[in-house]
């Protein structure tokens, strides 16, 4: 053959064999929308998909033309999702810290990182800044995919860090999401995630890690108070308000994504302990009741949910192979997505691969219950594996990246977990423009319309257990006239209502405000976490109680979990239960200005020998409960 003509063959023969190739990778979504005659077009002059362009697209054809042009590296990098930190003034930090993984430059330009996590309490305006910052320096890449950013609930009103409802200036203040449950009221369940959801797309937050659908079957378990509460019935109807409220009925500008937790339900640990800890890694089903944990799942699966996040924990006696949840293929890939039909993103609980590493110091243990034998890498093949999408709190792609090159992990399936996130940030409008207004954050967040609502939720949320004194008279509501003694209550407002006095000795009537017990531990999440018996114990009850003797007392307690309060009921002249409230919602209620209308979302134990005695599955079983589930009075 003529060595011209040779040569033609030979390129050719290349040619048809990259196409072979190329076609053999194409994604399975790219494959059929080929095949119904969709011509995908070429990158814009600036290497980018130009997204106005394509806003009148479908969002299949819109992710199938993005995915056809992502390397792999890109791809694996939608899959994580690290903590990155901020500055006081919103710029980008590059460094390692207790609240950033990895600086922010590495991880979005050099490791194809879009989905971070922010926890820094700062004010709206400097969060808005730093969602700007981000998302330019995310245009720097080559496809300038925007970033999605994640929070953890940020409405509390409780200033005290707490993993359940943290406290951040600047936005409205909620009850806890038990607070939420005790007002039965689901419009204004509806009315709270559709202002967080305001609130969070006007800084550029735009997935919030919760509803937490799980169960306060166990009441010594330390994530209760974020919760709504032990009946899977009433959880399943505040998920489905909370979700509508977040997402909408259909996607919006202002939606926000909502990951439902902990999949299947994170209530039952053994003994209370969580599952963040080693001593915690047990759940257990003394009731056999591990159906009953789902109800409120599936109520979120229907309501729309767009993503859930499997918690860390071993089923005893539940799965074939005994491994945490986000390994167990029986969890993730047969119940979540078989029989349930989740279609959406599943993304694993903070840390489940490896340990959270800053300036190489071990800050926390990775969370890999059951495949603690495994390697790092050997984790991330079994977890995608099993089902998950994405890596909540890791920021090592480039492990997944060589599980693919070696054949570990097939390449369609990282299409499959890229097609899902991808669909997510389509859906959110962030290719259209992950930019936010800075004066409007500052504006709109916290605003007097909006915390108006939230107010009321706090004085709903409220649950009268008591109001006699030893007398036999009911002391509420309070009349102006009476002098007050305060424990833990803000005298100026106080003052507001009746006449304050510093000396106990001179007041009618003593006021005060109470916390759940716990055990506290030291070390950055234990502390957030509270734990360990309900009750109050030796000096700490004897101070109450000889308060209480003293002068008529009004007890208003922090219910975070199921306290135990037999002495204080018994010698309280009433007894308030609170979920997250301002001492001026509590005083409008026990001052006659706003009538008590909560209803217990969980019932209180009599004793801790009750609570020890009682199934941890199974719901308002403690023996002859002090204050029922339901409970609540009024006048």
């Amino acid at each position: 053959m003529n060595p011209l003509k040779l040569l033609t063959f030979k390129c050719v023969c290349i040619c048809i064999i990259i196409i072979i190739n190329s076609n053999a990778n194409v994604s399975q979504l790219e494959r059929r929308l080929t095949e119904n005659g969709y011509e995908f077009r070429d990158l814009n002059k600036n290497g980018k998909l130009d997204p106005y362009e394509d806003s009148r697209l479908d969002i299949d054809k819109r992710i199938a033309d993005l995915l056809g042009q992502m390397t792999l590296e890109e791809k694996v990098g939608l899959m994580f999702s690290p903590i990155i930190g901020l500055h006081p003034d919103g710029s980008l930090v590059e460094d390692q810290s207790f609240y950033s993984q990895i600086g922010s430059t590495e991880a979005i330009v050099k490791k194809h990182i879009n989905h971070i996590g922010n926890f820094i309490q700062q004010p709206p305006e400097i969060i808005a800044a730093w969602n700007n910052n981000i998302q330019k320096l995310a245009e720097k890449n080559r496809l300038g995919i925007p970033v999605t950013i994640y929070s953890d609930p940020r409405h509390g009103i409780n200033k005290p860090y707490t993993i359940n409802n943290a406290y951040f200036p600047g936005i409205s203040h909620w009850p806890d999401a038990l607070g939420l449950a005790a007002t039965r009221d689901m419009e204004l369940i509806r009315q709270f995630g559709s202002i967080v959801a305001r609130e969070y797309r006007t800084v550029g937050i735009t997935v919030a890690l919760h509803p937490m659908a799980d169960l306060a079957t166990e009441p010594r378990w330390g994530r209760i108070g974020g919760t709504f509460g032990d009946d899977a019935n009433l959880a399943a109807k505040c998920v489905t308000a909370y979700i509508k409220g977040h997402q909408g009925e259909t996607w919006e500008p202002e939606s926000v994504v909502c990951m439902t937790k902990h999949f299947p339900g994170g209530g039952p640990q053994k003994d209370g302990w969580d599952c963040h800890f080693t001593y915690g890694k047990e759940q257990v089903y003394p009731g056999n009741n591990f159906d009953y944990h789902l109800i409120p799942f599936k109520a979120a699966i229907e309501a729309g949910t767009a993503q859930i996040m499997p918690y860390y924990a071993v089923p005893i006696g539940q799965l074939k192979e005994t491994t945490g949840f986000g390994y167990s293929k029986e969890i993730v890939a047969e119940l979540l997505r078989e029989k349930l039909g989740f279609s959406g993103v599943i993304c694993s609980d903070g840390g489940v691969i490896s340990p959270y590493l800053s300036q190489g110091r071990e800050l926390s243990y990775a969370k890999c219950w059951g495949e603690e034998d495994l390697t790092v890498k050997d984790r991330f093949k079994k977890a995608i594996e099993a089902g998950l999408d994405q890596f909540l709190v890791e920021c090592t792609p480039e492990i997944v990246v060589e599980l693919v090159n070696e054949g570990a992990i097939g390449r369609e399936r990282i299409d499959q977990s890229a097609e899902r996130i991808l669909r997510d940030k389509f859906r959110l409008g962030l290719f259209d423009n992950p930019f936010v207004d800075i004066e409007k954050a500052e504006e709109i967040c916290g605003s007097s319309e909006f915390q108006a609502v939230a107010d009321l939720a706090q004085r709903k949320s409220l649950v009268l257990l008591k109001n006699q004194a030893r007398t036999g008279a009911k002391i509420l509501p309070l009349s102006k006239d009476k002098k007050v003694f305060l424990l833990d209550i803000d005298p100026v407002i106080a003052s507001e209502y009746a006449e304050v006095v510093n000396n106990i000795n001179e007041a009618d009537i003593v006021i005060a405000r109470l916390n759940t017990p716990y055990q506290r531990r030291q070390g950055p999440h234990e502390s957030m976490i509270h734990q360990g018996d309900l009750d109050f114990k030796g000096r700490d009850l004897n101070r109450i109680v000889e308060l209480m003797k003293a002068k008529p007392t009004i007890v208003c307690i922090y219910i975070e979990r199921a306290a135990v309060i037999p002495e204080i009921a018994e010698h309280a002249a009433a007894l308030l239960a609170t979920f997250g409230s301002s001492d001026a919602a509590v005083l409008d209620v026990l001052f006659g200005k706003f009538r008590p209308t909560g209803k217990l979302p969980i019932e209180l134990p009599r004793s801790m020998e009750a609570v020890k005695n009682q199934k941890e599955d199974v719901p308002c079983d403690s023996q002859n409960p002090l204050f029922e589930f339901g409970y609540g009075l009024t006048y």
